[in-house]
């Protein structure tokens, strides 16, 4: 099955390695049984579907979660090998989408107004004034 990231992008089922381990958890007698546990791994250095700068950035967006250009996530949390397989398609299309959005715009730099510094002033001189009238009394 293959895994649609978005209507531009599609990987390839033949790109995705599945790996299935016991789950620790929920699921009495049937955990000791059945390998419901999910990991889905996807070579992002060595995929043939992305252009050179969708790999790039995947690959700097991402580098901190890559192990040798590798990603993979992990689901457990469903006792159930199949929802299991689901949540980790899941999980793997939203963090390449995520890393593939393009960045927000960039903040501008803008002065506080007249109004604002006014304000601010005026708070800093009560605050001060109530920390005076905390003080003993001096003795002149």
């Amino acid at each position: 099955m293959d895994l649609e990231i978005s209507p531009a992008l599609t990987i390839p089922s033949s790109e995705l390695d599945w790996r299935f381990s016991r789950s620790s958890g929920p699921g009495g007698q049937h955990v000791n049984t059945s390998d419901s546990r999910v990991e889905l791994s996807w070579n992002i250095a060595a995929s043939r579907i992305l252009s050179d700068a969708q790999r790039q950035r995947l690959l700097s967006r991402l580098r901190s979660r890559l192990i040798a250009g590798v990603l993979t996530v992990s689901a457990s949390e469903q006792r159930s090998q199949l929802r299991n397989r689901e949540t980790a398609l899941f999980k793997l299309a939203e963090l390449v989408d995520t890393a593939l959005a393009p960045d927000g715009p960039t903040r501008r730099a803008t002065k506080p107004t007249k109004g604002s510094q006014r304000r601010r002033l005026a708070a800093k001189g009560r605050r001060s004034l109530t920390k005076q009238h905390r003080q003993r009394p001096s003795a002149e």
